[in-house]
C-alpha cells in the first residue's frame, strides 16, 4: 500500500483497511464514493463436458491429495494426454 492513507478508512495498511470494513458498511459512506469505469477482457472460455459421477469422485480425491482443484488436475491430465496423442 502506498504511503498515503485510503480515502475513506484512513487506514495505512491493508490489515487496518480490513478491520475498518469489518465494522463499517459502504452505505454509510456512499456520498464519498465516485463512479468508476472498468474494462473486463476475458481471455479464457469454459466448455463443460459430462463426467461420470464415479470418475468425478475419484478425480476430486486425487486432486485433493495433490492440493489442487479438480478442474486444474483434469486440465493437466487432458493436456498431457493430448500431447502424447499428437506426438
Amino acid at each position: 500500500m502506498s504511503a498515503s492513507r485510503s480515502s475513506i478508512s484512513q487506514a495505512q495498511s491493508y490489515q487496518e483497511m480490513g478491520k475498518f470494513w469489518d465494522t463499517h458498511d459502504l452505505t454509510q459512506f456512499w456520498d464519498q464514493t465516485a463512479p468508476a469505469e472498468i474494462e473486463v477482457d476475458i481471455q479464457s472460455e469454459v466448455t463443460y463436458y459430462p463426467v461420470d459421477v464415479t470418475l468425478s469422485t475419484r478425480l476430486a480425491e486425487a486432486a485433493r491429495r495433490r492440493g489442487i482443484s479438480a478442474e486444474t488436475l483434469l486440465n493437466l491430465w487432458v493436456q498431457e494426454r493430448l500431447v502424447t496423442a499428437t506426438s
